[in-house]
């Protein structure tokens, strides 16, 4: 192998799986700090932030704009680019802050929910806060500063959850979940900040937004649409007068759990897949090549996790926030399947990026996003349950939309990506299965979550064993690699 190719390898190895450890202590820091505030606090203070997010998505797109995807795929960056990208979010997040600030009572008379007027205008407060984030924390993505971009995640979670923490148990409610959002995003910038050499500059140039632009305009329409699919739940429940704030507070914090969990791997995706990509979009071959071997640890990672988590919600909800928060599980047990195979759709999409089809990205995802809003809207009458398991299994046969643009940009088969993805998926499933099955007798809460953790860990791993999955060898020698090379 050439010492490029050799190189190259090592960055995806390292940003992996150092991207996967760092996000999952993100994840085990969230829960923690989730399971104190989920204590102190029950679905119906959930509810009014679940009824923003929608919001928060959309502006949180429009202030990126997708220059970040942008940078990176530029073959050479300088001062100016970053420069006009700083400038340009700095006064955008200051004008969406101010349309939003005048909107509030309309967001209040659509809900129905007066307590939204100052929580909204407190709450968007963090979009100026962010704006001045995103320049050096493109500089990071684009130069593959993973560990640095996970030290910046890791203090965010601590400090705002610290702080969310006090002021929920102050007694301010959902005013403490709406300071956490905002410290989060603080601090993340001020420590991007700090491992970023790049200054701005007064003397602006926004002449290079122009081919930036032309790049990026397509990801800002997917981005809209990919966050309002993710938060039209949420919307759709409160704005429906059949459905209670607590509604929309157990399905918020089912959602945040399944987050967290499809975190672990999608965050180590989206940190390395694109640049990596880039990095051989000019040699087809090459690229397939880099793209199967992800896609194939992706799913090694993914299926086991979420459908771990499916099958453990009850027991680690009640566990962890108490019973009052049992109707979450019960949606979270849906939810995860889904979540599943959330990775495996940031694959693709991070693949059309880096061949630059981001207009098939974008046509994509609004034509995904519409289906979804009616097929929710017309679900709606038949209860949450009906909903998400509608939403579930859409989001699934979606996926073959992709590997169809897949196909055509490097040649993935129908084939390709059945061998690549459902060995794991099928086995992951049978293991929950046979998981649920040997340990259904167990009546103590405490123990059934741990035999099921430990049986479906062995089972999952020694399985892998006997058939020598490559996935798994070639992990266990990097890690041991890098033990002895410490």
């Amino acid at each position: 192998m050439s010492s490029a190719g050799g190189n190259l390898k090592s960055a995806v190895a390292k940003g992996f799986l150092w991207g996967g450890m760092s996000n999952a202590i993100c994840q085990l820091l969230n829960l923690f700090i989730g399971i104190f505030l989920a204590r102190i606090l029950g679905p119906d203070d959930y509810g009014p932030i679940g009824m923003l997010a929608i919001f928060s998505a959309i502006a949180g797109s429009l202030q990126d704009s997708g220059f970040v995807a942008a940078l990176a795929n530029r073959k050479r960056v300088t001062h100016d680019d970053y420069n006009a990208v700083f400038w340009f979010n700095v006064l955008v997040s200051l004008l969406m802050y101010v349309g939003l600030f005048f909107a509030a009572p309309l967001i209040v008379d659509f809900f129905d929910e007066p307590s939204l007027l100052w929580l909204s205008r407190y709450l968007f407060l963090g979009f100026v806060v962010a704006a001045f984030g995103i320049a050096p924390s493109a500089y990071l993505f684009r130069e593959l500063k993973v560990k640095e971009r996970s030290i910046a995640q890791m203090l965010s979670i601590i400090v705002s959850g610290i702080v969310g923490i006090a002021f929920a148990a102050a007694g301010y409610s959902f005013w403490g979940i709406a300071t956490q959002s905002i410290m989060y995003v603080f601090v993340r910038s001020v420590v991007c900040w700090w491992f970023t050499p790049w200054r701005p500059s007064l003397r602006v140039n926004f002449a290079p937004l122009g081919y930036l632009f032309a790049f990026s305009y397509r990801l800002l329409i997917t981005n809209i649409f990919l966050r309002v699919n993710w938060n039209i739940f949420s919307f759709i429940l409160g704005g429906n007068r059949h459905y209670t704030r607590v509604d929309v507070g157990n399905y918020t914090k089912a959602a945040e759990w399944m987050c967290m969990g499809s975190e672990i791997v999608n965050g180590m995706v989206n940190n390395v897949a694109q640049p990596v990509l880039a990095k051989v979009a000019d040699d087809g071959g090459r690229q397939l090549r880099v793209f199967r071997k992800m896609l194939r640890f992706t799913a090694f990672v993914s299926f086991p996790l979420l459908f771990g988590l499916s099958l453990v919600a009850p027991q680690i909800i009640v566990i962890a926030i108490t019973d009052k928060w049992i109707e979450s599980a019960y949606m979270l047990r849906v939810l995860a399947l889904w979540g599943a195979f959330m990775p495996v759709q940031s694959m693709f999409t991070n693949l059309l990026i880096s061949r630059g089809r981001s207009e098939v990205f974008m046509w994509g995802t609004v034509v995904q996003g519409i289906i979804v809003l009616l097929l929710l809207v017309a679900m709606a009458p038949w209860g949450i349950h009906a909903m998400m398991f509608a939403y579930v299994l859409f989001n699934f046969v979606w996926l073959f939309v992709w590997r169809h643009y897949a196909g055509v940009e490097v040649g993935l088969t129908l084939s390709m990506f059945v061998r690549d993805m459902f060995p794991y998926a099928i086995l992951a499933g049978a293991v929950m299965i046979v998981t649920g099955y040997l340990t259904a007798s167990i009546e103590n809460i405490y123990l059934l979550l741990t035999a099921r953790v430990a049986v479906a860990a062995v089972l999952y791993i020694a399985t892998l064993m006997i058939v020598r999955n490559s996935e798994l060898y070639e992990a266990m020698e990097y890690v041991a690699h890098k033990k002895l090379k410490e």
